[in-house]
Parts: structure tokens; C-alpha cells; sequence
């Protein structure tokens, strides 16, 4: 590299005069004095770094030499300058500008610190043929700052809370301020201060800080709620460049006021029997700030109130004490009231507030009378009748009583609502009467009660109405005896093995006139002890056992039932038990036998029996069903004859089957069914519902002793049976008490013990007369 560029600083003032070396009284160039001087110059320039340049920001003389630049190998007109950099050749573009034969470096706008506070640049020699004859060196221009710039705050409006009466030195806020001025000078040193706040001076500002604390006591927001402030920002330690800005200060509130009554004394009426309602208002004052809890009242009633008739509320919006009424006012009981009221804030108040005495408040209310509803002292009037009362008994008095005594009225009483019509009403007097007799179970009864509604109503103008409840208690009345069910059955005749029955009984009459009942053998026949007894099972049922082995064959056991009523009811009746052949598990071996017997059935093994025997009684249905249309030929042949042939009395169940609609003079089967219409010596039928005529039950029947006539037997059978409450209607199998001896005819039994007739000989039948030749027809050979 070649030696290094020479620079040559001019004065400013020298250069734009125009100056030359000679004008200062430098030695001529020619001289040896001067090549000297010259020479040492040069040295000089070679080793000499070049501080920087400043120039002051806002310079108005444009353009303006900066300075002038020189190579030391320069030949008169042989060197080309040239800079580069921002402000030259780089944004921002023309601040700067070089003459490139001279090496002046000169200023063409003018600089703001606040956006370059200095610029970089590389100046350039060159030859004329674009050699570089020097490196670039650096170039450095620092813009010196001027206080052009006011300080700012950081808000137009700064705001601050503090608590009205604190203490001096309690700090609010901090004002803040900048300035765009170089802070390394006083341009950019600020100062604060206060300039106006009122006349009080509450408040003072730390001036290097802008820190703003009250100044002195007395703060009051019920006297000044709100400070502004202006405050002022200064540059050049406050002699500088200024602004303002204001500082809002609230005082925060506390409770340092009691509320107080608006008067003394405060009148007010209300209707009687108005419950909830609000019968005026009391007015209060506080000066604290409205509708915080400093402001917000608390109401007591502290005297004339003891039974607590009255209530008082804040209405939070106004402040006001609203007194309603708690419990409804009677004005025949009282008529007047005076209330002493107190008033308190809800938050307490502070220390610091004044001492002053509690509020107090009088209250004079008065009850205006009005015309009241009867009222029914007794609601609901509860009273008890016995079942089966008859009508026109008295069940109570049901009154009501006129709360207006001041006034005279007259009550008239109405049945409002009696759904049943069980009932009558004197509309005067309010007694109750039956009007028909009452009945138990009835649809009209609710949960055992008969309810009914009763209107009384006064003759004010309006009439005013009450309506009481009448629950009536129908009792119950012991008057149905228990009723065994079933009223038949079978067991094994063997004791211990199978020789027990289950038996049940029933009542219509509800506790406690029905179970526990009691069952026992008939004391009328004391001989029936030495075969069969009775223990109790549980409150409802009762285990008949046999206590020696009884021969098999039915028995009618008069039993004696009795319940738990007051007094007891008792029935004598007939249980009907078919003694069977003991198989080797204790259960019956004649399934047709336990089937025909035993009912519903008390046991396993009984239901076993019933559901075999009915399983071959449907096969030997659908069996006799196909041989009598093989014969229905036979039976078209005409009516048989009547004979007095001998008629046995023999057989236990009797079935008469007619010949179809061609078959009108066979034997009438109404004489089974309704015997009372062919024989001069029967009873009226009893339905299995009657009670019994007599409390002795008739013995078994006997053999007649000239059983010729079956037609007899047969009638005094079906009158036994109809007089027989406990056993099944009409057209059901009916069991007799003697099969007989010595007869020719095989019991029924045999009929059904196989699947088939085909080994049954019924040629007998037309034996027996002419009413059972069409048997014989149907089924002999």
C-alpha cells in the first residue's frame, strides 16, 4: 500500500474568509524555511489520527465547511476525493457532500440529534485514472445536542386515591416525565413541581422524583371529596424548557359519620290480619358516601313489639327503613302500637369519627278493623261413628267462631262438599247428622276416613267464608263371624303320614274384630276328639290331624270357628274331609277321590292328585264324547218308558245326560238342580253366603231304612247342600254320605281308573228304572 492519506483540518471561520498560509503569515512554500516547515508537516500528517468532527444539531448556515481533506502524494490537479456513507451515498441521502478536487467536506442540511447523533464515513484519493492512491480512511461527524425538546408526561391526567383523614407523608402517586434531549446534559435534567392546588395545599411533589404525598392533616371528603393539581415538568434542572399536567386525587371514604333520623316521631296505619305487607316508612341521613356499607343503614326494633308483630328493612337504593308487618294484627286484641326504632351503620365506624349518641325514633301504628273470616277453631274436626249407626244420629256440632267481635253477625252454616250424602246439616246450629246409615268398605273413605267440608259463612257486605274439614272415623263393629275356606279337603287316614290338613279362615270385619281365630272341634259332638284334633298353625290357620287311623271314605266334621272381636263372633260349620288310602310317601293314593274332596287343594300332594284326575277326566271326557256319536242312532229310537222298577241308592255322584233336542220327555234335570219345585217337603235354597239357621249344624245323614226311592234320597241330599253355606253352588259335584252295601252297580271311581270302557259293564244300569236306561244305552254292550 501506498503512504497513507494526508488530511488538513481548516478552521471553519479561516475557510469561509477565504484564508491562505501566506494571509496567516506562513513562510513562503519556495523557501528553504518553508520546505522545511513543509517537510515537517508532512511527517506530521502521516502519523496523525483524526478525531471526531461535531457540529452542532440545527445548524441554519447551509451549506457549511466541515472540513477540507488531503493526500500527501497529491499532484496539482492529479487527485480525485470522494466520501461515502450515511447522509452521502446511504439514508438518510445528501446530508454531506465532498469536493472532489479540493477535499472540502461540507454540511447541506440541517441535523436533529434526536434522530442521528453521529455518522460514520469513508473518504477516498484517487488518481485521474482511477488508481487508489490512499486507503480510505474513517471520517467521523458527531452532532452536538441543543435543548429543542420540552419534556412530556406519561399521561395528560394522573390519578390518585387516598383515605380522607391521613396522616401527613402518606404518599397518593408519581408523576413521570421525559425528554427526547441528550440525558448526558442538562437538556434532558428535569425538575416537578405544584403549580396550583387550591387554596389549602394539601399536597406536596418530591421534585426529582415526582412523588406526591399529602402535606398536612385535615383531609375531609364530606367538605372536599376531589383535588386537581397541576404539575408542572422543567429541563435544565427547572430553567429550561416546561409543561404541565394534572394530578386528580379522590378522597376514599370512611365511616367517620352515624346515620340519623330525619324526625323524631313517625305516623303510620294498617289493616288487621294483613300479613307482609309494609306499612310505611323511616327516613335517615348520612353523610358518608351514599351507597357503600358506610352509608348503609341497619334498623332495629328495640321496644313496644314483644310478641315480634312487626319487621323492618334497608331498601338498599334509598336508605330508608320500610316497616312491614310479621305476623297479622288482630284489632279487637289491639288497636294501637308504638315502636321505638334505632339506626345504625352496618360497617362500624371508625375510631377517629366523633363520639355521638345512638339514633333513636318513635313509631305510632295504627290498626284500622275490618271485617274478618269465621274461623273454625278445630281444623280439622275429627270425630268417630260406629258402623251401621242408623240415620238421624247426631255426629258433632261443628261451629265457627266470628273474630269480629265488635260487630254483630250471624253465622249460617252449608255442607260444601259430602260426597256420599251420608250426612245432614242444621245451617244454624251446625249439628251433624246421619241422613243414611253409614257403610265400611266404602269407595268414598280415605285411608279409613270419610271426609267431609263445611261452609260457614257471616252477613257483612261482602259475606266472608271459612270452610273446616269433617273427618269421620267410621269404627268398625265386630259383625261377621270368620268363615272357613276351604270348606273341604283330604288326608291320609294313617297318623303321622299324610294325616294332617291345612286349614283357613276368613272375615269381612278388619282388624281387630278379625284374626287371630280360633278353631276347634264342635263341643256338641265330644266323640269326634277320639279321631281328630286341631292345633294352631298361625293367626289365620289351624292344622287338623287324625290322632288313630280312620277308615277311608268322606266325613263331615262340625267345626267351631270364633275371632278376635269385641265381643267375639263364632260360626259352626262343616268341613268336609275325604279320608284316602295312605300310599308309602304319606299322600294319597286316589287321585279322583282328593280331586272331588279337597277344593282348591291345602297341599303338594293334593294339587298332584287334582292335576292327574283332571288329565284323565279330559280323556274320559273326549273318550264318551266319540261313543256318543257312534249311538246317536240308538237314542233317536224314542223316550223310554217309565216303570216302577227298583231304584237303588247306591251311588255318589249323580249326572243326568238327555238326548238332545229330540229328548223331551226324559227326567227333568230341574229336579236335581231345583228341587224345591217338585217336592212338597223342601226348604227355600240358602246360598252358601247365608249364615247358618241353627248354630248346631245337622249330623251326618243316615241310610234310609227303605231305600227304594232314589229320587227321595237324592232330594234330601241336595236340601242338605243348600242348607250348607260352606259348600260349592248348585251345579257342582256334590259329595253324600252313604255309598251303600251289597249293591250291584261298582263305585264311579272305577269309571275313571281307565282310559277306556271297553271292560265296564253298564248293562246293569237298566236296572236301576226308567230314568237311567239311557245310561245303559249309551255305554252297555
Amino acid at each position: 500500500m501506498g503512504p497513507p492519506l494526508l488530511l488538513a483540518c481548516l478552521l471553519a471561520p479561516l475557510c469561509a474568509r477565504g484564508a491562505s498560509p501566506a494571509q496567516a503569515g506562513a513562510p513562503a512554500a519556495g523557501s528553504p524555511q518553508g520546505w522545511r516547515q513543509h517537510e515537517g508537516l508532512r511527517r506530521v500528517k502521516r502519523a496523525w489520527v483524526i478525531p471526531p468532527i461535531s457540529v452542532s444539531e440545527n445548524h441554519k448556515r447551509i451549506p457549511h465547511l466541515l472540513v477540507q481533506i488531503k493526500s500527501d502524494k497529491q499532484q496539482p490537479g492529479g487527485v480525485v476525493y470522494s466520501i461515502k456513507g450515511p447522509g452521502v451515498d446511504e439514508e438518510p441521502l445528501g446530508i454531506f457532500s465532498i469536493d472532489k478536487f479540493s477535499g472540502k467536506v461540507f454540511l447541506n442540511a440541517m441535523l436533529d440529534r434526536e434522530e442521528n447523533d453521529r455518522f460514520r464515513l469513508k473518504a477516498f484519493a484517487l488518481d485521474l485514472g482511477g488508481v487508489t492512491l490512499e486507503d480510505p480512511t474513517d471520517l467521523e461527524i458527531i452532532v452536538v445536542d441543543q435543548n429543542d425538546n420540552r419534556p412530556l408526561f406519561g399521561r395528560d391526567v394522573f390519578t390518585g386515591h387516598v383515605l380522607e383523614g391521613a396522616e401527613p407523608g402518606t404518599c397518593v402517586m408519581t408523576v413521570d416525565a421525559t425528554d427526547a434531549d441528550d440525558p448526558a446534559t442538562d437538556n434532558a435534567l428535569l425538575r416537578f413541581s405544584i403549580l396550583e392546588q387550591g387554596a389549602a395545599a394539601m399536597f406536596s411533589i418530591n421534585g426529582t422524583t415526582g412523588e406526591i404525598c399529602t402535606a398536612r392533616p385535615g383531609l375531609d371528603r364530606e367538605t372536599t371529596g376531589v383535588y386537581n393539581l397541576t404539575v408542572q415538568a422543567a429541563d435544565m434542572s427547572g430553567d429550561g424548557l416546561t409543561t404541565t399536567a394534572m394530578a386528580v386525587i379522590y378522597l376514599d371514604d370512611i365511616n367517620d359519620n352515624p346515620p340519623e333520623f330525619t324526625k323524631e316521631e313517625f305516623s303510620m296505619e294498617v289493616e288487621e290480619q294483613a300479613a307482609g305487607v309494609d306499612v310505611g316508612r323511616v327516613f335517615v341521613h348520612d353523610k358518608d358516601l351514599a351507597g357503600s356499607p358506610n352509608w348503609l343503614a341497619k334498623f332495629t326494633v328495640l321496644e313496644g313489639d314483644p310478641e315480634g308483630s312487626f319487621s323492618i328493612r334497608t331498601d338498599p337504593h334509598t336508605n330508608d327503613g320500610v316497616l312491614s308487618v310479621a305476623k297479622p294484627l288482630d284489632h279487637e286484641v289491639r288497636d294501637r302500637f308504638e315502636l321505638t326504632l334505632s339506626v345504625q351503620n352496618e360497617r362500624p365506624l371508625e375510631p377517629s369519627a366523633p363520639a355521638s349518641p345512638r339514633a333513636l325514633a318513635t313509631v305510632r301504628v295504627r290498626v284500622r278493623d275490618v271485617n274478618e273470616a269465621p274461623v273454625f277453631r278445630e281444623n280439622p274436626r275429627r270425630v268417630s261413628v260406629l258402623e251401621g249407626t242408623p240415620p238421624g244420629t247426631p255426629v258433632t256440632t261443628y261451629t265457627a267462631s266470628d273474630p269480629d267481635t265488635r260487630q254483630l253477625q250471624a253465622l249460617t252454616y252449608a255442607l260444601l262438599y259430602d260426597p256420599a250424602n251420608w250426612l245432614q246439616l242444621d245451617s244454624h246450629t251446625g249439628t251433624i247428622r246421619t241422613k243414611r246409615e253409614l257403610l265400611h268398605p266404602s269407595s268414598f273413605m280415605q285411608g279409613g276416613w270419610y271426609i267431609a267440608l263445611v261452609l260457614a259463612r257471616d252477613d257483612a257486605e261482602p259475606p266472608l267464608s271459612a270452610t273446616g274439614t269433617l273427618s269421620i272415623e267410621i269404627l268398625e263393629v265386630n259383625d261377621h263371624a270368620p268363615l272357613l275356606q276351604p270348606p273341604a279337603g283330604v288326608l291320609c287316614g294313617r297318623p303321622g303320614r299324610g294325616g294332617n290338613l291345612l286349614l283357613g279362615a276368613t272375615d269381612d270385619d278388619r282388624a281387630p274384630h278379625g284374626a287371630p281365630f280360633h278353631f276347634q272341634l264342635s263341643p256338641q259332638h265330644p266323640q269326634l276328639a277320639r279321631n281328630w284334633s286341631i292345633t294352631r298353625y298361625n293367626v289365620t290357620h289351624a292344622v287338623l290331624a287324625v290322632l288313630a287311623e280312620v277308615p277311608e271314605g268322606p266325613y263331615s266334621l262340625p267345626l267351631l270357628l270364633r275371632d278376635s272381636g269385641t265381643p267375639p263372633r263364632e260360626r259352626q260349620q262343616l268341613l268336609n274331609v275325604s279320608v284316602c288310602h295312605c300310599g308309602r310317601d304319606g299322600t294319597c293314593e286316589d287321585g279322583v277321590l282328593a280331586a272331588a274332596t279337597a277344593g282348591a287343594g291345602v297341599t303338594l300332594g293334593a294339587l298332584l292328585i287334582i292335576l292327574g284326575s283332571s288329565i284323565l277326566l279330559l280323556a274320559l271326557v273326549g273318550l264318551g264324547a266319540a261313543r256318543a256319536r257312534g249311538r246317536r242312532r240308538a237314542l233317536r229310537k224314542g223316550l223310554l218308558q217309565r216303570s216302577r222298577d227298583d231304584m237303588r241308592d247306591n251311588i255318589l255322584n249323580y249326572d243326568e245326560q238327555g238326548g238332545g233336542e229330540e229328548d223331551q220327555d226324559a227326567y227333568d234335570i230341574n229336579q236335581l238342580r231345583h228341587p224345591e219345585l217338585f217336592s212338597p217337603r223342601a226348604k227355600p235354597p240358602l246360598r252358601r253366603d247365608a249364615p247358618l239357621s241353627s248354630a248346631t249344624p245337622p249330623a251326618p245323614r243316615k241310610l234310609p231304612s227303605s231305600p227304594s226311592d232314589i229320587e227321595e234320597f237324592i232330594n234330601e241330599g241336595l236340601e242338605a247342600a243348600d242348607s250348607d253355606p260352606s259348600v260349592p253352588p248348585y251345579d257342582t259335584a256334590l259329595i253324600y254320605d252313604y255309598e251303600g252295601s251289597g249293591s250291584v252297580a261298582s263305585p264311579l271311581s272305577s269309571i275313571v281308573s281307565s282310559l277306556t270302557d271297553e271292560d265296564q259293564d253298564y248293562d246293569y244300569l237298566s236296572e236301576w228304572g226308567p230314568r237311567f236306561r239311557r245310561l245303559a244305552d249309551l255305554y252297555g254292550h
